[in-house]
């Protein structure tokens, strides 16, 4: 639902009153024109002195936009980006696509997603990346790379076909409540649609122009 009359006011790649269907129609036409990775984002956290981390990772789902729905990749949970989450379990999202000019800005609360939904996305991977997840201890001294070589082919004998989802690795959903859709303009004079609610589990969003 959206609560002022922006809407009407809005037209082309900007319409539409659910803000996670018009994120999915132009990650659908980034992944038509972008060479590499159109899914990229980059995840902005903090740690536990209030010192920012910004890093990209892949999105690989955004749920239907009911109250529990968000924007989901998946890590380590011991990684610095997860142990940041845990410590402060807000962050900031964005994506963007040089061939579109376009980008998404996203800030919201984060949770952890595990269970079947976790296991179905590990299992979906490819073998050698579910060995990774296993052996790759995120984020912390690595001597050289022959010890994680050697870690990966010991966890290849012992799980020569499925290898299990590690308790360690998983999802984490970033449930909005701000959105801003941005698209280059000429002379820079850029349209910015800023979303927002007031909760993460709000039904009701208020869109506003934002000057560029």
């Amino acid at each position: 639902m959206v609560t002022i009359s922006e809407t009407s006011r809005r037209s082309g790649i900007f319409a539409g009153e659910d803000p996670y269907k018009l994120a999915r129609d132009w990650l659908t036409e980034a992944e038509a024109s972008e060479p590499n990775d159109a899914n990229a984002m980059a995840l902005s956290t903090v740690d536990k002195t209030g010192m920012p981390n910004v890093r990209m990772v892949l999105l690989k789902e955004i749920e239907p936009s009911l109250k529990k729905g968000g924007f989901v990749f998946y890590t380590n949970y011991e990684s610095a980006k997860g142990q940041e989450l845990e410590t402060n379990a807000k962050a900031a999202l964005v994506l963007h696509w040089k061939s579109l000019r376009r980008q998404i800005r996203i800030r919201g609360v984060v949770e952890r997603v595990g269970g079947k939904q976790a296991d179905d996305y590990y299992n979906s991977r490819s073998y050698p990346s579910r060995l990774g997840a296993i052996a790759s201890k995120q984020s912390r001294p690595l001597a050289n790379r022959r010890v994680l070589m050697a870690e990966v082919a010991k966890l290849a004998a012992r799980h020569p076909l499925k290898p299990p989802r590690p308790a360690h690795w998983g999802g984490f959903r970033v449930r909005p409540v701000e959105l801003e859709f941005w698209a280059d303009g000429a002379n820079r004079l850029h349209d910015r649609f800023r979303w927002t609610r007031m909760r993460p589990d709000a039904d009701a969003w208020a869109v506003q122009r934002l000057h560029p």
